[in-house]
């Protein structure tokens, strides 16, 4: 009797009901094939060609035999369709000197004028993607650095990405100035006195660390490399001493960054041109050749 099991391997067939059917199909190929009615069974070509050389890979870090592959959609055609240029604006500063209130009040302006954007926040990361990590000095760069590459596949997208943290040292600031395209990153500094920020306290971190109960905090026993040549600085007066508000300090950011040409196409009179064009085509989508 000739065997009726199934050529068809388990795993990939879903429920026992399934794997009757199979077997039956299987004993029924077997009793009309080719071998059953007395003729020889067609020959199969076998192409034991090489497609052509493999492709080259690397080692990265302590993956090995790794390959970079390149988006279908390039760059520039994401940036064309949302209208804006991708870029990383890197707030860094003391805690308390209100980087994440700014960052969160510039996300507002940008989205009121139907920009795409991404916030990061260090404690948020914190919850999930880092909170493996502490506050040493080694930990801090991991934070960093797994940041910034998230920062910039961010950017890759075309979104106007905002990351918010402490970034204490210099020299992990420019590891993922060096990662980002030239003109991509745009160093945030939020140039707020210690006292300020001290005085403000939000978190109570300050009070806590002047008392020994936290170690490795930034501006007590820990130090802040402010940096040499930000793209913006936000400062907290105004010329005649008077506070700033985040909203005051978030437009100051808005006009720098539409002044730079982040947040049109250089091809688009205006966003407003965009708007209209796609609210003339029947079908949605806008026609760049009428631009």
């Amino acid at each position: 009797m000739a065997s009726t099991r199934c050529c068809v391997p388990a795993a990939q067939i879903p429920s026992r009901c399934c794997r009757r059917s199979a077997v039956r199909v299987a004993a029924q190929q077997q009793a009309t094939g080719p071998a059953a009615l007395g003729r020889p069974a067609p020959a199969v070509a076998v192409n034991n060609a090489v497609a052509g050389p493999h492709l080259s890979t690397k080692d990265v870090g302590n993956s090995t035999n790794i390959r970079w592959h390149e988006s279908m959609v390039a760059r520039r055609d994401k940036e064309m369709l949302l209208g804006q240029r991708g870029c990383v604006l890197w707030f860094t500063g003391l805690s308390g000197s209100g980087k994440s209130t700014v960052a969160c009040t510039l996300e507002h302006l940008l989205h009121e004028r139907g920009h795409l954007t991404s916030l990061l926040d260090g404690d948020n990361i914190r919850h999930g993607l880092n909170k493996d990590l502490g506050f040493s000095a080694a930990d801090r760069t991991e934070n960093i650095r797994r940041i910034g590459d998230v920062a910039k596949l961010f950017a890759d997208a075309g979104a106007v990405t905002m990351t918010s943290f402490i970034s204490p040292y210099r020299a992990d600031r420019d590891m993922v100035r060096q990662r980002c395209q030239p003109g991509e990153f745009l160093e945030v500094f939020m140039n707020i006195p210690l006292e300020v920020c001290e005085a403000r306290d939000p978190k109570g971190l300050y009070k806590k660390a002047r008392a020994g109960l936290i170690k490795n905090f930034t501006g007590i026993d820990d130090p802040y490399e402010a940096p040499t040549q930000p793209e913006i600085t936000v400062d907290c007066f105004t010329a005649d001493g008077h506070p700033r508000s985040p909203l005051d300090m978030a437009e100051q950011i808005l006009q720098i960054l539409d002044d730079m040409g982040y947040l049109r196409d250089p091809r688009m009179p205006t966003l407003a041109a965009y708007g209209a064009l796609q609210r003339k085509n029947s079908d949605g989508v806008l026609d760049y050749a009428q631009l």
